[in-house]
């Protein structure tokens, strides 16, 4: 298995992503591509003992910033190691792509370079959020901030199948993530989006609301990438402000310090539960190749759990079991064209910028 890593690309690039590469080397056996300037790639990692492990450096000679445009990224740094990184997947010279860099352009280079897999119209940002009973996979976290009905469709398809995979379940639950349960609430892609969604192959149980995330309701919520976003931005900040709290009140007098104490253990594994770190990446689930992107603030536990998911994205099998699944939705995404009303529907709703298509009668 060899899984290539955006060594320039985040907050703490390239230390805490040489050093994520070198434990996920020791821990998973993997071999890894350190893709960056080579010169400085190797100097962070003549601070190792990488003697007994796989690991190479790939020359590219561009960094792509935080502030770059995703377009201007794609078109002018053709020598970026999100560029080469990603090339290297496509080529087969790697098997994935792991990446704290710049999220647009990851998804552009992604896109552009890899392509969706048949019947996919836009890829997919998935995480898994931490719940009551267990865990539940959201997607989009943002790569698309509109979707038409269709792409919704596609998120659950998509969501459903990867999640079979991450939970061991034959046939999870997915919902749409709305602001009512009932069937008719919601704006008009959402309607739409349920109604063709209780008409596919997996388990749709409906509408689910934001009360509900956290409860583990439902193994899969969809939604579109800017409701998404904002769901799991909101997540890390009641996270932050709740290990702050209790920091807070178990420092305030001996007393205190001594329920710590004796609960330690407990709060150790509360904390790692709520701890993004702790899955290090998400998968953009729809292309035609294997991309992980990770938060742009990781540390080197986070890359390392990351290059570990992303090695068990593609020992699964998943974006097989994707196109599969796809294949068989497409069939039933062509039935409801015959079906009145609905598909009409569909093909005359809010485009993905949100506003309604133009007619001739219009101009």
């Amino acid at each position: 298995m060899k899984i290539a890593v955006d060594a320039m690309g985040g907050d703490n690039a390239p230390s805490a992503i040489v050093e994520g590469a070198v434990l996920a080397a020791k821990e998973c056996g993997c071999e890894v591509l350190l893709v960056g300037q080579s010169g400085i790639v190797e100097a962070e990692l003549a601070r190792h003992d990488i003697s007994t492990l796989s690991i190479k450096v790939v020359h590219a000679s561009e960094i792509v910033t935080m502030d770059d445009s995703p377009s201007l990224a794609y078109r002018k740094k053709k020598d970026s190691s999100i560029m080469v990184g990603t090339r290297l997947v496509k080529e087969g010279s790697a098997d994935a792509f792991v990446s704290a860099g710049n999220t647009g352009a990851v998804m552009a280079h992604g896109t552009l370079l890899l392509r969706h897999i048949p019947g996919i119209s836009r890829a997919a940002i998935s995480v898994m959020l931490p719940t009551q009973t267990g865990w539940s996979l959201l997607l989009d976290a943002g790569a698309n901030v509109d979707c038409k009905p269709q792409t919704l469709f596609e998120f659950g398809i998509m969501g459903s199948i990867y999640a079979s995979h991450v939970m061991k379940k034959d046939l999870p639950s997915t919902g749409l993530l709305n602001i009512g349960e009932e069937d008719g609430k919601g704006n008009e892609i959402s309607k739409l989006a349920g109604s063709m969604l209780r008409q596919s192959s997996i388990n749709f149980i409906g509408n689910v609301e934001a009360k509900e995330v956290y409860r583990g309701t439902t193994d899969v919520i969809v939604c579109d990438g800017f409701v998404g976003n904002v769901t799991l931005k909101v997540s890390e900040s009641v996270a932050e402000m709740f290990t702050k709290a209790l920091k807070g009140i178990f420092s305030k007098d001996w007393r205190s310090k001594l329920a710590y104490l004796l609960i330690r253990s407990h709060l150790d594994e509360f904390k790692r539960r709520i701890d993004y770190h702790e899955y290090g990446g998400a998968p953009l689930l729809g292309l035609n190749g294997t991309v992980f992107i990770c938060h742009g603030s990781s540390k080197a536990r986070s890359i390392k759990n990351a290059i570990k998911h992303a090695g068990e994205f593609v020992g699964d099998k998943v974006n097989d079991s994707i196109r599969e699944g796809m294949e068989k939705n497409i069939e039933i995404e062509k039935a409801l064209e015959k079906k009145e009303g609905l598909w009409d529907q569909i093909k005359k709703s809010i485009n993905p910028s949100g506003f309604q298509e133009k007619t001739k009668d219009d101009e």
